[in-house]
């Protein structure tokens, strides 16, 4: 099955790297991109919109039709923030932007950009891991084909990449010594956007990826 996709957050490390592999990947027709401010990318598959407001996007809906997966790797930092507005802008922005994008597109797959460590109790002592939790399991309520939360941890970028935080360009050199010692922790971008192309063609046994659910599918 060819994919159109829309990816979110493409002017982030996450989103450009995933973006970078469904250039290269021949299982990517067309990809769209939602930001919230210009990527600089240009290139055959791409289209992109600018839009500010992730909350209401009916001003662009009908751009939006035709699409069947959604990789949804917009997000922010907790550090510094409120429990509240750190609620509004990974909670709610994403449950809003994908409730009206279910209505537009329902036979799409939905990837989500989650984290290790996540809580789908709602009861853990980290903020950010009960926010994303709950993000997690309200979005696998809506009516998708499918709904797929990815959990990465550290991801190695990819040559030239141009949003990689400095401890994580720091670290790069060391990736493969702590892939070795901690394959449980440790991927590449690359990895999580093949194995986000492989659910969207392929569907996968859980709804919920950890480290080596991501490896798996990205070696398949």
């Amino acid at each position: 099955m060819q994919l159109k996709v829309i990816i979110t957050g493409a002017t982030g490390m996450v989103g450009e790297g995933v973006l970078q592999e469904c250039l290269q990947n021949t299982a990517v027709e067309k990809v769209l991109l939602v930001n919230r401010k210009p990527s600089g990318v240009s290139h055959p598959k791409v289209e992109e919109i600018i839009h500010g407001d992730f909350n209401d996007i009916t001003a662009i809906a009908d751009r939006l039709k035709g699409y069947n997966a959604c990789f949804f790797c917009a997000g922010v930092s907790s550090v510094g923030m409120k429990e509240e507005k750190y609620t509004a802008v990974t909670y709610t922005l994403t449950i809003h932007f994908a409730e009206q994008l279910a209505a537009i597109n329902p036979d799409m797959t939905f990837c989500y950009v989650s984290g290790a460590g996540t809580d789908s109790s709602g009861k853990g002592r980290l903020m950010w891991a009960r926010v994303k939790g709950r993000t997690e399991n309200d979005l696998m309520r809506l009516s998708f084909k499918g709904v797929y939360n990815f959990r990465p941890a550290f991801m190695k970028s990819f040559k030239g990449a141009k949003n990689t935080p400095g401890i994580y360009a720091i670290l790069m050199p060391f990736y493969p010594f702590f892939r070795w010692l901690m394959p449980k922790y440790f991927i590449t971008l690359s990895e999580l956007g093949k194995a986000m192309i492989s659910v969207s063609q392929k569907g996968y046994d859980k709804k919920v990826l950890e480290v080596p659910d991501i490896v798996n599918l990205a070696a398949n």
